[in-house]
């Protein structure tokens, strides 16, 4: 897919924002970030204790800024606000996550925008809607959503996903917004303004557990990695090699293959574990006894057979171990930016083949 003929403008800082443009730049859009000259995104200090200090970028920086030009402007500088209005001219889609009192004090108020450009699509990320002012990031918004209190293990603290993806997920709903604004563009000419706030986004992720909250009461609770309606389904097992495995466990067929690869045959019509439902109520029982099992296999035999039995199975893997297969390397992008070699994995995981 190629998209060259399209102009974005990234306004925006940290992740959500400009990992919008870093999508539309992937498919071959012309991408300009737009940064303050001494104020910059501040993610390029966001580095991590073995980054180079003097380093203009950062690894968190990189991950979000791929195949884009810079260039910096001070926008309460008229002769900036003049160059800024004349990329607007031929802008498709601005992306910004300004707050509202910063919207106004840069005369960059959405509809005012829009009268000017009719033709422009404004991508808009805020914390916590278009109303307010608050200062959000991922891990307050994890906070508030309710993301942190059903996660960890039931022992720990209500703990935070160990990556941004309430901004994640807030990208997403900006790029399916202005996508279909491009589609409505296509067929009127006229742009649009879409808002995505980071806090909506993720009261809209909360999906089953949610479901089980509002239709049963039943307030979710820190299971680790186990499923509140499956079993057995994240509990980690030990082989006997010392690797860790999981297994996702989502049919009776499943469980049959399991049953009868470990030769616990019985566990298919005993009462305790012959329905999904009763497995989730007895699923410590369960566990115990597929370990037991478990133990006394390699992982290399049970992850290659299971595999071959369509039971979902899986080794958990280190960062390092993920990085030496083909799979993964196939999405790692190398770029340099402001004079330094930089990599970055893709955010585009969807195949597009002309017919």
């Amino acid at each position: 897919m190629d998209l060259s003929k399209l102009n974005v403008l990234d306004l925006s800082t940290v992740l959500a924002g400009p990992s919008v443009a870093t999508f539309f730049a992937e498919l071959n859009a012309n991408v300009i970030k737009v940064e303050h000259p001494l104020n910059k995104d501040v993610t390029r200090s966001w580095k991590s204790k073995n980054e180079k200090k003097d380093s203009k970028t950062s690894a968190y920086f990189s991950s979000v800024n791929y195949k884009k030009k810079y260039l910096a402007l001070d926008l309460t500088n008229d002769n900036s606000r003049k160059k800024l209005d004349k990329l607007l001219i031929d802008t498709d889609i601005l992306i910004t996550n300004f707050k509202n009192s910063s919207e106004k004090k840069l005369n960059l108020i959405p509809q005012e925008l829009q009268k000017k450009f009719p033709g422009l699509i404004h991508g808009r990320i805020s914390g916590f809607g278009d109303n307010s002012d608050r200062i959000a990031y991922d891990l307050i918004i994890q906070a508030e959503s309710g993301l942190m209190s059903i996660n960890g293990n039931q022992t720990d603290l209500p703990t935070k996903l160990p990556i941004a993806f309430v901004d994640i997920l807030a990208a997403h709903q900006l790029k399916e917004g202005i996508l279909l604004s491009l589609l409505e563009k296509q067929r009127t000419g006229n742009g649009n303004i879409v808002s995505v706030s980071l806090y909506d986004s993720a009261i809209c992720s909360l999906a089953n557990q949610a479901s089980n909250y509002l239709m049963l009461n039943e307030t979710p609770k820190r299971r680790g990695s186990l499923h509140p309606n499956i079993a057995p389904y994240g509990e980690i097992f030990t082989t006997k090699d010392e690797k860790m495995i999981t297994f996702a466990i989502g049919t009776n067929k499943h469980f049959i293959s399991l049953c009868d690869f470990l030769m616990l045959e019985y566990l298919q019509t005993d009462d305790q574990f012959s329905s999904n439902q009763q497995r989730v109520v007895n699923r410590k029982i369960l566990a115990k006894i597929l370990q037991d099992k478990i133990s006394t296999i390699s992982s290399n035999a049970i992850l290659k057979e299971l595999k071959q039995l369509h039971v979902p199975v899986a080794e958990i893997k280190t960062f390092k171990e993920v990085f030496k297969q083909k799979e993964a390397l196939n999405y790692v992008r190398k770029e340099v930016i402001d004079n330094e070699e930089t990599y970055r994995v893709s955010s585009i995981a969807f195949k597009h083949k002309k017919k």
